[in-house]
């Protein structure tokens, strides 16, 4: 239990519930209900894409592509809209999509046996590209609103999307998958020794393929709740939002080398990022500022963890050791 209250993922939670208290006291609006509602409305594609991408970096890759297969999904969802494709025909075309643009980078990775950095930086250009020649530079913004109202539209009663409810729910089979599964301790086998993993009989290109898969088909959904949220279409869509996911991510405590994280300490570290940035925003400091402070917890995220476990193992060679057998008289 100790062991547990000392935890990366606990430590982030603590300075969550800090930036809360603080901000409520010093920025005017921070507490009122309707603030909260936006916040959580900007939570919702970065908390969903951090799903996969906890399982990802688990195994030791990386998918940067997500927020170019994002605004590749908005324009293609644009494209169809303007062709007269009705819009629940639109959204399992998406997602189709997304298998597909995944696909594309789990074949490089593990089919090919490329870095997963340098095929998803590559991805992430290519997607960005293809939103820009499928769209241009326009944007679609006459989708209806019985469609649009229902991307922002709250919990009866209180001021918490939808949205945001459905995602905590999958946040929740995520966790259970990851941390009371086979499937998990598959995923943290890989990440910690791709060579054991393979001879304990995990079948880890074909796991990290699907992995791909996953992520890019989840980023797809998240192209389409952005275009819904926005009521509009464009190619530009979430550009940078993979610098957020990862950051949020590596934030909660997950490993950039794979092999080490927790579900829990990811949904803390989305909460954590996007409450910091939106109460910023609040107190009216600029934008810039914004980027500086994600890059900060980017760089924190990846040298904290890894501080403090070495931390803690030089404090434990120097422990004195505990005699265990009867003391031996001269």
């Amino acid at each position: 239990m100790l062991k547990r209250l000392g935890s990366w993922d606990v430590l982030v939670i603590v300075v969550l519930a800090l930036v809360v208290v603080v901000s409520s006291a010093a920025v005017e609006g921070f507490a009122s209900s309707r603030f909260w509602g936006f916040l959580l409305l900007d939570v919702i594609p970065i908390a969903l894409i951090a799903l996969p991408m906890t399982f990802v970096i688990i195994t030791g890759e990386i998918d940067l592509s997500v927020a170019s297969v994002l605004g590749l999904s908005s324009a293609v969802m644009g494209q169809l809209w303007v062709s007269g494709v009705p819009l629940p025909l639109i959204l399992p075309i998406i997602l189709l999509l997304g298998v597909v643009l995944g696909a594309v980078n789990g074949l490089f990775v593990t089919g090919f046996g490329l870095p997963s950095l340098a095929v998803t930086i590559g991805t992430l250009a290519l997607y960005r590209g293809l939103a820009y020649v499928v769209l241009g530079d326009r944007a679609v913004a006459d989708f209806p609103f019985a469609w649009t109202g229902q991307a922002i539209e709250a919990l009866p009663g209180t001021t918490i999307p939808w949205a945001a409810a459905t995602v905590a729910g999958l946040a929740v089979i995520f966790g259970i998958v990851l941390h009371a599964t086979p499937i998990g301790r598959a995923l943290f086998a890989m990440g910690n020794n791709d060579q054991a993993a393979t001879f304990s009989g995990i079948s880890v290109a074909k796991t990290k393929f699907w992995l791909f898969v996953l992520t890019a088909t989840v980023a797809a959904l998240a192209g389409f709740f952005w275009t819904m949220r926005y009521a509009s279409a464009r190619a530009d869509n979430g550009a940078g939002l993979e610098l957020s996911v990862v950051a949020a991510v590596l934030l909660g405590g997950v490993s950039i080398f794979g092999g080490r994280g927790s579900l829990l300490g990811v949904m803390a570290g989305v909460l954590l990022l996007i409450t910091l940035r939106n109460a910023l925003q609040l107190a009216d400091v600029p934008a810039d500022t914004l980027t500086v402070v994600t890059g900060a917890l980017l760089i924190i995220s990846v040298v904290g963890p890894n501080a403090a476990t070495m931390l803690r193992a030089r404090l434990r060679r120097r422990r004195p050791a505990v005699p265990t057998g009867p003391a031996v008289s001269p």
